[in-house]
């Protein structure tokens, strides 16, 4: 390293098995901190570093190099020949893409994982073979997850459904004695404290804990959970509530924004029409003498207000005061028709002008969810709310915001306008509120709007979850414990996990939380002569839990015996805390004499020490 820590290069063209990043922030600095955790060593490159956070890599003894990564030669400076795998996670998708072409062209046998926001070049530099990664779908499950608290979440195992959902059990005992066969994912203690993190069946619980197991649904209704039916009816939920919004949508919007001026017209409209038929019904005679009735009365009511006169009605033979009446009724009536059609015309045309720039009225909402900025996070979030059938409402400060279309497209009110201001709130109707998610993308922003919730929410925002989007992590635990906040989610952190198993071969499947304490699905394939060939389940960590193991040339065994052992080729889908499934991998990475030698403290077979030996 130079004197003044800023670079480490000397000899990284010759290091072999580690990772390179390139691109430090973000997302970028978490990679790296994994990574170094997970005792895996890493090069990063940035042409233009923040200064702190060179000193935090720069503590983790992680070497720097100041270039730019779009030049092969500082990637043959970065070692990227021994290289495993190329992580880019530069903030201007252009870069990204050159980056990840050129180490593609440089070493085609590496493992590339790049971050990119545009969908359309994803998908090409994908089919290049990269892992291409976005952090707002990365994230924006867990945040939908913290708003609807109370829902299943869904994951595909081996093709088949299982459900993560959180179960309050009646009475004491241990979990196998109550959930049978459902595995235990966490239980959150009645009294406050740490999660149990994938506890053993013979974990007891009591009245008040909350426990989170998994399961097919089938298993769910087995054990007498209502989760199953909660299922079907937010698959049901979605299909009525489409069609529920488009009508609201038509219908709702137009008569909840109409003012006290067209109401007014119509009721004065209505009371001239009413009055008129009843005065030709009783007044009006016939050539013949016969009187009016009452639907002729109405016909030519209209007809008089109109001022059409097809010439089967006529005031010319009818006394002076009905003649006079008349004319009083075209006066009045056109006025009032005029006026009426006005009011109409400028309510239609100001409600497209509203549509147009994204400032949908907010009526008849009830139990939605208020998303608070629309950015790339904002929208993946809206989209995820209304597949699962959930009304929402979105604020937006910025009128030109870019996905204010897309929102428009799911029929999604919009309002443009500091939701930090109480009058924005009460136009969102935050009161009936389900939930609150703030993600845009200043974190002071999203504190300062999350505590104005908070605020006018009042004595019953325990009960109206306030999910804050934050980027820096220690951020994220210091305003969640500090201040009060029940649900604060990193995307950085969220999305960092998909980063390194991708680097690393671990297939990351979803994440979700137990508590405040993230839980990785991940799945991996047994490799032949691995640390994990031949290994019984009961011998993984025990944080670790095994749901489902997909044998060779068979079927998917769920939930496999504490006995079950695994063989090459199998595919493993495990669940628990991210270090403990990266633990596994290198495991598996790993033979049985490697991992012999590996108990005295000694060096990896790609030389990096054992962060058990430190």
């Amino acid at each position: 390293m130079s004197r003044d820590g800023l670079t480490m290069t000397a000899g990284l063209e010759t290091w072999t098995g580690h990772v390179v990043v390139c691109g430090l922030h973000g997302v970028g600095l978490r990679t790296v901190e994994q990574l170094h955790l997970a005792g895996v060593q890493v090069v990063v490159v940035d042409e233009e570093p923040d200064p702190r956070m060179v000193r935090t890599i720069r503590g983790w003894g992680v070497p720097h190099i100041v270039g730019n990564a779009r030049l092969p030669e500082t990637l043959d400076a970065a070692g990227l020949a021994g290289a495993v795998a190329l992580v880019c996670t530069e903030s201007d998708d252009l870069q990204t893409l050159e980056t990840a072409l050129l180490a593609r062209e440089l070493r085609p046998d590496v493992r590339v994982v790049v971050q990119l926001r545009n969908p359309a070049v994803g998908r090409a530099v994908a089919a290049t073979g990269a892992a291409v990664l976005d952090v707002a779908g990365l994230s924006a499950p867990s945040i939908v997850q913290a708003c609807l608290r109370n829902e299943p979440h869904e994951l595909r195992l081996g093709g088949e459904l299982f459900l993560a959902a959180a179960a309050h059990p009646r009475q004491a005992g241990t979990l196998r004695q109550l959930y049978g066969a459902l595995a235990p994912l966490g239980v959150e203690p009645r009294g406050g404290g740490d999660v149990v993190l994938c506890p053993g069946r013979d974990h007891e619980v009591a009245p008040g804990d909350v426990v989170t197991v998994l399961g097919t649904p089938e298993e769910l209704r087995a054990a007498r959970m209502k989760v199953a039916a909660g299922l079907e009816e937010v698959q049901a939920r979605s299909g009525r509530s489409r069609l529920r919004t488009r009508l609201r949508h038509v219908l709702q919007s137009p008569l909840g924004a109409a003012d006290r001026r067209l109401g007014m017209a119509v009721l004065a409209l209505l009371l001239v029409i009413t009055t008129s038929t009843l005065v030709l019904r009783l007044g009006y005679r016939e050539p013949d003498g016969r009187r009016m009735t009452l639907l002729d009365a109405l016909y030519f009511t209209f007809e008089t207000i109109g001022t059409i006169g097809y010439g089967d009605f006529s005031f010319r033979e009818q006394p002076p005061g009905l003649r006079m009446f008349a004319i009083g009724l075209m006066v009045v009536g056109g006025l009032l028709a005029a006026t009426f059609f006005a009011l109409l015309t400028n309510l239609l045309i100001s409600r497209r002008i509203e549509e147009s720039l994204g400032r949908m009225r907010v009526t008849g909402l009830s139990e939605h969810v208020v998303v608070v900025g629309l950015g790339a996070i904002g929208v993946r979030v809206l989209e995820l709310l209304v597949a699962r059938g959930v009304d929402a409402v979105v604020v937006e400060a910025d009128e030109g915001n870019r996905y204010l279309a897309r929102a428009r497209g799911l029929a999604v009110p919009v309002v443009v306008a500091d939701a930090t201001q109480p009058q924005t709130l009460r136009t969102v109707k935050l009161s009936r509120a389900a939930a609150v998610a703030v993600t845009t993308s200043d974190d002071l922003v999203n504190i300062e709007t999350g505590l104005a919730v908070r605020d006018q929410l009042g004595a019953g925002h325990d009960d109206v979850p306030v999910v804050l989007r934050l980027f820096d992590r220690q951020l994220a635990r210091t305003v969640e414990s500090s201040l009060g906040f029940s649900a604060v989610r990193s995307t950085d952190a969220l999305a960092a996990p998909w980063f390194v198993g991708a680097a690393l071969g671990l297939e990351v499947l979803s994440t979700f939380y137990v508590g405040d304490a993230p839980l990785l699905v991940a799945s991996l394939q047994v490799a032949a002569g691995g640390g994990l060939d031949g290994l019984a389940m009961q011998d993984l960590s025990a944080r670790t839990r095994v749901v489902a193991l997909s044998r060779v040339g068979g079927g998917l065994e769920h939930p496999p015996r504490r006995d079950t052992r695994f063989a090459a080729g199998d595919i493993a889908y495990v669940v628990g805390p991210y270090e403990e499934l990266l633990q596994v991998l290198r495991r598996d990475t790993l033979s049985t004499a490697q991992l012999d030698g590996m108990t005295d403290g000694g060096p990896r077979a790609d030389g990096v020490p054992d962060p058990a030996a430190t």
